[in-house]
């Protein structure tokens, strides 16, 4: 993979520009892999073991008798295929190991999320007994605060007596009240009874004076009487 770099001036972006993209870059490191290459020098693994298997495989057809060369051929592709399967061996043990690993991940996710799914239950039920503290802590507190009042206050036995204080002072101003309310029913019959021996009074001082003129214009009426009497006696007395 070649990578070039390009410096701007000063306030500019620094850019990259690279020779192949993300997708042929896999590609190419897939290649290397299966074909144990690692560098893009040299010839690859795979190459050089066909060559030997070709080179054996030619040997072998050849008609003449070449024992020794089939047998140095044979022992050069097996000591090749040898340096190739290690690289395999250990390509598969460490494709098992990251399975292993992959598989520990997994499941070490799946308690991580159970843990998580726990903690956020334990957060909730943590949430709903501070709500309970809360209202227990002010139920407390409104509890303290009539503590103190009931403190405050006076004995039970002081309040009982104060209390029977009170009874008797209201039974006392009960009695004092039913006493005024007959006394000023008594009072008031007798203001009743004085308004009417007033207005007898009254009306008697009212009919004095026409009783004076009415005894007076009597007695005028009687002495004139009198007088007519005496002047007509004698002649009555010489009819008779």
């Amino acid at each position: 993979m070649l990578k070039t770099r390009k410096v701007a001036g000063r306030g500019d972006a620094i850019s990259s520009h690279y020779a192949f993209g993300q997708l042929e870059d896999d590609t190419i490191i897939k290649h290397r892999l299966l074909t144990r290459t690692t560098t893009t020098r040299g010839e690859p693994p795979l190459k050089k073991l066909q060559k030997k298997f070709t080179s054996f495989a030619l040997e072998i057809e050849k008609d003449a008798d070449n024992s020794n060369d089939c047998e140095r051929l044979a022992k050069a592709f097996l000591q090749e295929l040898t340096t190739f399967e290690l690289p395999l061996l250990k390509s598969k043990a460490v494709i098992d190991a990251n399975l292993r690993e992959k598989e520990n991940f997994n499941e070490l996710k799946a308690e991580i999320n159970r843990q998580i799914i726990q903690a956020e239950d334990d957060i909730e039920d943590l949430k709903k007994q501070l709500e309970e503290s809360k209202v227990e802590r002010q139920h407390k507190e409104e509890c303290e605060t009539i503590r103190k009042l009931i403190a405050m206050q006076p004995p039970r036995s002081e309040t009982q007596r104060f209390l029977t204080d009170l009874e008797k002072e209201i039974a006392l101003l009960e009695a004092e009240n039913i006493s005024g309310s007959r006394t000023l029913e008594l009072r008031k019959k007798q203001f009743a009874l004085l308004l009417h021996v007033v207005d007898e009074l009254q009306n008697t001082i009212e009919e004095e004076p026409r009783s004076l003129m009415e005894e007076m214009r009597n007695a005028m009426e009687d002495h004139k009487n009198g007088v007519e009497d005496a002047s007509c006696g004698p002649d009555a007395m010489a009819v008779d």
